[in-house]
């Protein structure tokens, strides 16, 4: 063969070299007819919740002390001593405390005496407390119960800073511009707690199961619609998942990032703060005004809740009770869900927590009994055991959602949730 022979079967052999391997790629693009259509997203794989009464481990009930016309948030003189209410903050309570505890302290501050008296030991209490370290003060919190047996241990509990919160035609200017700012010094001083060890605090993915994607899900809004101004209406961090793309017994499901609290580790790790900066807990009731003034210390801070009803005479106060039943925590799932499976007398809410799997939540005003209501009990659990039984399972490894989000969610997508 010469060279000229040699040089043309070459490069017809590498031409059809090269076609060979042209036709088995363009093969290889024919996308089959069993591939998921391209609008169509893999549904995440989410963990089923095991909901069954065998699970079931206890049923707490919370009073949320509810004021139509919001929270109190103001000083008065009593004789000598300044008296700085905080309380009356519905569902709101845990979501709030931080924003109202530094105006609080901002108040105190107008005093020279650097020495203050907390009246109450819930999350009100204990970060108003905090704020008031933080600028110098001697803190000692009086009270008649401390963590885990105050009210805000029995909460759900979140970041849902509209939660039974106000009526809409109550509301104030003066007022608004209070929750703004609790609202927004609130929700910074929780994203720093978020993920550090031993606080209880974390974002997590939380879904609504819907027929109608466009009536919640996080959008936020509910009977506070006008509570933020527009510039922070900005931005949505809220993605609608059809038909499909979810497991849940529904046709569409709205995931939107929660920040999440664990009350009984939240609540031990501010008690643990205020103790080691050299604050003191006395455990003590005080029944009128009065018997406050022997205390040494001349700024008191009044965050007893529905306790202010009977110590001050607040009578606008009323209770809203709050009812959670537990089932055994389960690691895996690591996402919260509301909605209602087909049929269902109710509609549920599931949070997983590291004491437990919290089933329903109620909102019942008016009743201040501390009693499990059975009837209540029976309706959230048949709700859940009937919504889990309808999702579908995760295939192969589990891998789910507690997320943290590359953007900071706006602070009103957290409007119009309940605690």
């Amino acid at each position: 063969m010469n060279r000229r022979d040699f040089l043309g079967t070459g490069l017809t052999a590498l031409s059809a070299l090269a076609a060979g391997c042209a036709t088995r790629k363009t093969k290889a693009a024919v996308p089959s007819a069993l591939a998921p259509q391209p609008n169509v997203r893999p549904a995440p794989n989410l963990a089923i919740p095991r909901i069954n009464w065998d699970r079931v481990i206890r049923t707490t009930v919370g009073l949320r002390p509810h004021r139509d016309s919001g929270f109190v948030l103001k000083a008065e003189k009593f004789d000598e001593k300044t008296v700085i209410h905080d309380y009356g903050f519905g569902g709101a309570g845990m979501s709030l405390a931080w924003g109202c505890g530094s105006m609080v302290a901002d108040l105190a501050l107008e005093q020279s005496d650097r020495r203050a008296a907390v009246l109450g030991c819930g999350s009100p209490g204990l970060t108003a407390a905090r704020q008031l370290q933080r600028r110098g003060f001697a803190v000692t919190i009086y009270t008649m119960t401390v963590p885990p047996y105050t009210t805000s241990n029995m909460s759900w509990a979140g970041f849902t800073p509209t939660s039974g919160l106000v009526s809409n035609d109550r509301r104030t200017p003066a007022w608004d511009a209070q929750f703004l700012q609790a609202a927004e010094i609130s929700y910074r001083e929780l994203q720093l707690l978020a993920g550090a060890p031993g606080y209880g605090v974390y974002w997590i993915d939380s879904y609504n199961a819907t027929g109608d994607p466009q009536s919640g899900g996080g959008r936020g809004g509910g009977e506070n619609t006008g509570l933020l101004p527009d510039r922070l209406r900005i931005g949505r961090d809220r993605e609608i998942l059809g038909p499909g793309e979810h497991p849940f017994p529904a046709r569409y499901a709205v995931r939107t990032s929660a920040l999440a609290i664990e009350p009984s580790i939240y609540l031990d790790a501010l008690v643990r703060d205020f103790l080691m900066f050299g604050g003191k807990i006395v455990i003590r009731k005080f029944d009128t005004p009065r018997d406050l003034m022997p205390l040494t210390e001349p700024v008191i801070v009044n965050c007893t809740g529905l306790g202010s009803k009977t110590l001050f005479g607040d009578n606008e106060l009323v209770p809203v009770k709050g009812q959670l039943t537990f089932c055994v925590p389960q690691p895996e799932m690591k996402y919260r869900v509301g909605g209602r499976a087909a049929n269902a007398a109710a509609t549920l809410s599931l949070n997983p927590r590291s004491d437990g799997i919290a089933v329903g939540n109620m909102q019942e005003r008016g009743v201040d009994s501390l009693e499990p209501d059975e009837a209540v009990r029976q309706a959230n659990m048949e709700a859940a055991i009937q919504f889990a039984a309808a999702m579908r399972a995760p295939s192969g490894h589990i891998e789910t959602t507690r997320s943290r989000p590359s953007t900071v969610p706006t602070l009103d997508s957290f409007f119009g949730l309940e605690s």
